[in-house]
C-alpha cells in the first residue's frame, strides 16, 4: 500500500442522508479488527458518570470507547462502526447525543463513523441511559 493511501476511506454516497459526525460507509484498507465490549457511563469504581443528565452519560460513554480503544493500541479515529444504544430514544436524547460527539474528547469531537442509533427500554442498570458498542480497525 502507498504511503500516502488512507487507511481508512469514509464515504457517504450522494443517494444516502449525510452530516457531520456520520460515516454512511468506512472501508479499512489495512490494520487489525478489535470489538469493543458495550461501554456504559461508569467509572473503574463502577460509579454513574453523568448522573441523570444524558448528555453528561453520552460523553462520560464516548469517553470510555476512546479508552478502551486506545488500550489497543488506536485512538478514537480508528472506530469504524458502533451501536448506540439509547434508553427512552427521543429526538431530544438523538439531539443530546450529536451534540456530546461533537466536544465528547476534551471538548473536540469524536470522528465521525459509520454507526446506528437504537432505542431500548432498559440497559444493564436502571440509572444507565446509554451503551455503546464498536469495532475499530487498528493501524498494522
Amino acid at each position: 500500500m502507498a504511503a500516502n493511501t488512507p487507511r481508512l476511506e469514509h464515504l457517504n454516497p450522494k443517494e444516502l442522508l449525510s452530516f457531520e459526525g456520520l460515516s454512511q460507509v468506512v472501508r479499512a484498507q489495512s490494520g487489525s479488527t478489535v470489538y469493543l465490549a458495550g461501554q456504559a457511563p461508569f467509572n473503574p469504581s463502577f460509579e454513574l458518570l453523568g448522573g441523570d443528565d444524558f448528555k453528561a452519560q453520552a460523553t462520560a460513554t464516548l469517553k470510555n470507547v476512546a479508552a478502551a480503544v486506545n488500550a489497543a493500541g488506536g485512538s478514537p479515529a480508528d472506530v469504524v462502526s458502533s451501536t448506540v444504544y439509547i434508553k427512552g430514544l427521543c429526538g431530544a436524547r438523538s439531539g443530546q447525543f450529536f451534540e456530546a460527539m461533537a466536544q465528547a474528547l476534551d471538548g473536540m469531537p469524536f470522528p465521525a463513523h459509520a454507526f446506528s442509533i437504537i432505542g431500548v427500554a432498559e440497559l444493564g442498570a436502571s440509572e444507565q441511559l446509554i451503551e455503546i458498542s464498536s469495532i475499530a480497525v487498528i493501524p498494522a
